[in-house]
């Protein structure tokens, strides 16, 4: 994974826990669940850079067995 894609998946996810927490303490139903669903966006993203990076160690592995 990008190191600077892992940066921003992070950070996402740290807003989203945020805007969570604040929304829980004061009561505000919308910024809870706008929290909730940065952290979901984060970790589909995490989700999808592990899929890319699964299908290179795969390419590499079948490039060096053809040679």
């Amino acid at each position: 994974m990008a190191t600077v894609d892992k940066a921003s998946n992070k950070t996402q996810d740290i807003k989203g826990k945020a805007k969570e927490a604040v929304g829980r303490a004061t009561g505000n139903d919308d910024l809870e669940a706008k929290g909730k669903s940065d952290q979901a966006k984060s970790s589909l993203k995490d989700v999808g850079e592990s899929v890319k990076d699964a299908a290179d160690r795969l390419k590499n592995v079948a490039t060096r067995n053809q040679g």
